[in-house]
């Protein structure tokens, strides 16, 4: 597995902790590390609220991104609350697809860092309505 991922785990995890915010806002349960095509990585985490207007960890991740000033994904990263890894929801990889409209089928994602597997996100987004 490439040192990358392993840096992008242990800054995905230093910002996991579940939290409870106010009586109608958790977060932290869930969190992300994104690469940028400059190398640098931006985290997130969850948000969930009661109303539904929360936001998972990988959009997060992304948002602290753009805020920055960068707008392509080189490697994606998400811990679950056990610590495994796992693909990105729908709304995430619509995101991705509309922020990189003819370049996000080579963004990587880790789904398995356990056993080092990853896949790109072209393959687990077939043949989406943006090309």
């Amino acid at each position: 597995m490439d040192k990358i991922w392993i840096e992008m785990y242990e800054a995905a995890k230093a910002v996991l902790c579940e939290r409870q915010v106010s009586e109608y806002l958790s977060c932290g349960e869930v969190s992300a590390a994104v690469q940028s095509e400059s190398g640098r990585i931006y985290t997130g985490v969850c948000i969930d609220t009661c109303s539904g207007l929360g936001v998972c960890a990988e959009r997060n991740a992304i948002f602290h991104m753009i805020t920055n000033g960068e707008y392509e994904i080189k490697r994606v990263l998400c811990i679950m609350p056990d610590g495994s890894s796992g693909a990105p929801c729908g709304a995430c990889r619509e995101l991705m697809v509309q922020l990189m409209a003819g370049k996000y089928r080579d963004v990587e994602i880790m789904a398995d860092f356990k056993n080092g597997r990853t896949v790109r996100l072209g393959d687990i987004t077939p043949e989406w309505w943006i090309k």
